[in-house]
């Protein structure tokens, strides 16, 4: 058995993202390890969802923990950056932020993580973060120079299937609406090429159906961002079966050719 490393942003990335393979890998007898760059401090909250004296990076470091222990996993490590907020906001600017971080100091101490678990695989987002995310973008540049200096050869960028996703806005229309009234800047990067991964540039492809009930439950977990009347807890099952059930891949290296593997360990 080997030990897989995930590298995430802010809590509930780990639950949206990744949380399926977290589960699978788990479940054959893998070490699962969550790294957490920021506690998701500019994260959006109503105002009477915190405890008195309750910070919102407190709950949320609390709710990916919990989180964590329905995904399956072994070790949470929070690297104690604060979040950077969207781009372009003025939080970027904070010197204690991930985006402002000093990048070999970064990098130092995730290859520490994975040398200790003698990780095998190691999963961050895709070089433009996604959607963008300062954060998302820091994740994947010192995830990859730890991964070097620690010798993990075994590095998957976490992404979305942006051909697929173009297709499901243009089939269901109440899909694209309601996108549009979560948010309308998101909906328009779902249009956007820096949103995602085009299919044919995608490696590797992990079904995880079978976890589809515990990948919500992990999702509502984060109770501060993600409630049972949000656009993710209100999705009905077949809604959730086909936007969740497979976590989508790019290994750095030669294009695809033939089908998607399916498994990071091999």
């Amino acid at each position: 058995m080997g030990t897989m490393v995930n590298f995430h942003a802010h809590p509930d990335d780990e639950a949206i993202a990744t949380s399926g393979t977290m589960m699978k890998a788990a479940d054959e007898g893998h070490r699962v390890v969550l790294v957490v760059a920021t506690k998701g401090e500019q994260g959006e909250v109503e105002p009477d969802a915190l405890s008195p004296g309750e910070t919102l990076g407190e709950r949320r470091a609390d709710e990916t923990l919990d989180a964590a222990k329905i995904i399956g996993a072994h070790r949470v490590e929070f690297l104690g950056y604060e979040d950077s907020g969207m781009a372009g906001e003025e939080s970027n600017n904070n010197p204690a932020c991930f985006w402002q971080a000093d990048f070999e100091e970064a990098v130092e101490r995730v290859a520490r993580i994975l040398v200790e678990e003698s990780a095998d695989v190691l999963t961050v987002y895709d070089d433009h973060g996604g959607y963008g995310h300062p954060d998302h973008i820091q994740v994947h540049r010192v995830g990859v120079d730890a991964a070097r200096r620690a010798g993990v050869e075994k590095v998957f960028y976490a992404t979305m299937n942006r051909t697929q996703i173009l297709r499901q806005m243009a089939e269901v229309e109440a899909f694209a609406e309601a996108m549009e009234e979560i948010d309308v800047e998101r909906a328009e990067r779902f249009r956007e090429e820096e949103f995602g991964t085009e299919e044919a540039d995608i490696t590797h492809a992990v079904d995880v159906s079978p976890y589809l009930e515990r990948k919500r439950a992990a999702m509502l977990a984060h109770t501060s961002q993600i409630t049972a009347d949000s656009f993710f807890g209100s999705m009905t099952d077949e809604q959730f079966a086909d936007a969740f059930s497979t976590e989508w891949f790019v290994a750095p290296g030669p294009p695809r050719s033939g089908d998607f593997a399916t498994d990071l360990f091999r």
